[in-house]
């Protein structure tokens, strides 16, 4: 399954490959203070493909906060952060956010909240090695 993604003016864009179809996609509503006021929703697969297009980087803002091991992609022209990054160990994952789908069915979302709250560093960047997504191309 293949699903383009993108902020609200198109300067970050991604399609995000599904090696199957998904019965349902999770969509994670994280309770993070920087999720919170911007209504973050996140998914992944750690078997999808995911390519980042940004058509102007002087457009983009990258924010981290708390650990400082994650970046939020923010488009400086409309505010909108499709994407989340991480590196590990030289290899990029990430998570997009669920509110910038372009052509998916609303119904496929099974919303659920997520609370990372109390997570050291280690086991949050072992998660994120288990469950984001483990093929990211920026380009």
């Amino acid at each position: 399954m293949l699903i383009h993604g993108r902020c609200h003016c198109g300067n970050i864009a991604f399609s995000l490959t599904w090696e199957h179809a998904p019965a349902a996609i999770p969509a994670r509503a994280c309770s993070c203070s920087f999720c919170v006021k911007h209504g973050g929703v996140w998914t992944s697969d750690p078997r999808a493909r995911l390519v980042v297009t940004v058509r102007d980087r002087s457009l983009v803002s990258d924010y981290r906060f708390g650990t400082g091991t994650a970046d939020f992609h923010c488009c400086a022209r409309c505010g909108v952060v499709p994407v989340v990054s991480c590196r590990i160990d030289g290899k990029v994952y990430a998570v997009v956010s669920v509110n910038a789908f372009e052509d998916v069915d609303p119904a496929l979302l099974r919303h659920a909240p997520a609370s990372f709250d109390g997570e050291d560093t280690g086991s949050r960047l072992e998660r994120r090695q288990r469950n984001w997504i483990g093929e990211v191309e920026f380009r």
